[in-house]
């Protein structure tokens, strides 16, 4: 079953893998990463969220 794809450039939806057949633009998957109550990766989300916000 194809997913929905949208473009960056754009913001329009479409099925196709490559590029956006409206505007030529890359391609992103819209949907969330799946749900884990073991995360494996979180600490490292944490701490880039956090030095990002420092940053700016």
């Amino acid at each position: 079953m194809p997913l929905l794809m949208k473009c960056l450039q754009c913001g329009r939806y479409t099925i196709d893998k490559g590029r956006c057949p409206y505007c030529g633009g890359a391609l992103k998957n819209p949907h969330p990463a799946k749900f884990s109550p073991e995360d494996k990766y979180g600490k490292y989300r944490r701490m880039l969220k956090l030095s990002s916000l420092t940053q700016s």
